[in-house]
């Protein structure tokens, strides 16, 4: 079969003919309808070897009964195991969730590094009722259902977008107030969930208020931030920086299906804003590296 293997000799990926999956107990094997692209995926080609398959996202069509799905069915999955670019995978059974008819494989295929972790970064925080939030990074795929979930929370929320032009419709997802520059941020706030890193997680620090939480879950400006702990402490009385990394656990299937059906409800706007043979791959990684894509970038295969 075909999948996209990563060729760090000239700097990005290439198509190459693959071993077919063998599913082992307790795994499904899937066609691959469609997938998205992920910062991280993008930041582990250069360090990979020639030849390791990139990929997460998966969305597709059950190909052989087993473990409670039927061939046929319609399916959303997680592989941390990576190589989901290819028309065929093999996922765990419990990273894998029935996909309601009306969530196309495009809408699923943003699902399960993006939502979810949205998802756990506002579970993480506990009740949101009333309180203040600040979300940096807030028209990144990320970001955009952040401000979805937080604001459904009952949370007020202020996005952080790098122009104007990026921040355009994040009041209509739940977006109280919108800037482009997270100085001009009113805090203080509750919970900051910050991707960006650098200056933008120093200024996250000053505008985290008394038992507040600043989550780190991102650095995509490549920046190393400068942290004055000791004025951190002392302003900021009993405040947390928390760095928060994706993991999963036993609730990755139902809460692909709980994000599965807030799509198909229209409670949930993924952002898909780019969708694209797998052919253009090398288009897609670069319109996500240069963040000329506003929330989700896709790759649809067969």
């Amino acid at each position: 079969m075909r999948a996209i293997v990563n060729t760090p000799a000239t700097g990005g990926v290439a198509f190459a003919e693959v071993a077919e999956p063998l599913p082992a107990d307790g795994e499904v094997l899937i066609e691959v309808k469609a997938v998205s692209v992920n910062r991280g995926e993008i930041l582990n080609l250069p360090g990979s070897p020639e030849g390791w398959r990139p990929g997460w996202d998966v969305a597709g069509v059950v190909l052989e009964s087993s473990n409670g799905f039927t061939a046929g069915q319609r399916v959303v999955a997680l592989s941390l195991a990576d190589g989901s670019w290819a028309e065929r995978i093999a996922v765990p059974a419990e990273a894998v969730a029935a996909l309601p008819d009306a969530v196309g494989f495009a809408e699923a295929a943003t699902l399960p590094v993006a939502a979810l972790t949205a998802l756990r970064l506002v579970r993480e925080s506990g009740t949101l009722l009333g309180r203040r939030v600040l979300v940096t990074g807030a028209a990144g795929g990320v970001g955009r259902i952040l401000v979805q979930l937080a604001s459904a929370a009952g949370a007020e929320v202020t996005a952080v977008a790098r122009n104007a032009a990026r921040a355009k419709g994040l009041n209509e997802l739940g977006a109280a107030a919108v800037v482009t520059e997270i100085d001009a941020a009113d805090g203080p706030f509750d919970a900051v969930y910050e991707s960006v890193g650098g200056t933008s997680l120093a200024s996250a620090l000053n505008l985290v208020g008394p038992g507040g939480t600043v989550f780190s879950y991102g650095n995509s400006s490549g920046e190393s931030t400068p942290v004055d702990f000791f004025q951190f402490f002392g302003g900021h009385e009993q405040a947390v920086l928390r760095h928060f990394v994706f993991v999963t656990g036993a609730q990755v299937g139902p809460d692909l299906a709980a994000l599965a059906r807030l799509v198909a409800d229209g409670r949930l706007d993924v952002g898909v804003s780019f969708t694209k043979d797998w052919a253009h791959v090398e288009e897609a990684l670069t319109a996500v590296r240069e963040r000329t894509v506003a929330g989700k970038a896709v790759l649809t295969i067969g």
